[in-house]
C-alpha cells in the first residue's frame, strides 16, 4: 500500500522518525545546556595535564581569578588570570604575564555536551579565527570544563596539554 493510501502523506519513511526524534532531543539538550551556561561564572581552579607524561601542572597557580560570561545571544567572553599577577616593571615581566593569562571573545554554539567558540579576538593572535571546543558538565552552581588536547601558546613548552577548569556561578 502506498504512503498516500495509508494516509501517510508527509510522514517520514520508516526509521526517519526516530532520527528526527533524536535530532529534536539533541536540540532540546543543546538548549538545556545553553540555558545552564547563560550568565556569569567565576574561576575556581585551572589545572593543566601534559599528555606525554600525565603530569599535572598548576599553570594558573593556587588562587587564579577570572570570569567567563555567556550571553543569551550566543556571545562568550573569557578573562582568566593566574595567581599573583603584578604590574610589569620590565619587558621581560610583561612577557611573563602573558603566560598566566587566557582571554578571548567570540560567538558560541552548543553541540551535545560541548560549546564551540568562533574566536573573534584573543590574547594570543593565533587563536583569532579559530574554533575552540570545550566539553562541559554543570550541576547548577558549578561548571566543569575539559579542553581537547592541544598546544597552548603559554605553557607546556610546545607539548600537548589539556586544561581541566572549574567555575562557580558568580553571585
Amino acid at each position: 500500500m502506498s504512503e498516500e493510501a495509508r494516509g501517510g502523506v508527509g510522514e517520514a519513511p520508516a526509521g526517519e522518525e526516530s532520527r528526527a526524534g533524536e535530532g529534536q532531543a539533541e536540540g532540546l539538550r543543546d538548549e538545556a545546556l545553553k540555558a545552564a551556561l547563560t550568565g556569569t561564572w567565576e574561576l575556581v581552579s585551572y589545572q593543566v595535564e601534559l599528555k606525554e607524561t600525565g603530569e599535572f601542572i598548576d599553570a594558573m597557580g593556587d588562587s587564579p581569578r577570572g570570569r567567563v560570561i555567556f550571553t543569551p545571544d550566543n556571545w562568550v567572553a573569557f578573562n582568566l588570570e593566574g595567581t599573583g599577577r603584578q604590574p610589569a616593571a620590565t619587558e621581560s615581566d610583561r612577557a611573563a604575564l602573558m603566560k598566566r593569562l587566557v582571554a578571548y571573545i567570540g560567538r558560541y554554539r552548543i553541540e551535545g555536551n560541548q560549546w564551540i567558540t568562533s574566536v573573534e579576538t584573543a590574547w594570543a593572535p593565533e587563536w583569532v579565527g579559530s574554533e575552540q571546543r570545550r566539553t562541559v558538565t554543570t550541576d547548577g552552581e558549578y561548571a566543569n570544563v575539559l579542553t581537547p588536547w592541544r598546544h597552548m601558546p603559554n605553557w607546556g613548552d610546545g607539548k600537548l596539554s589539556r586544561s581541566i577548569i572549574r567555575f562557580r556561578r558568580a553571585r
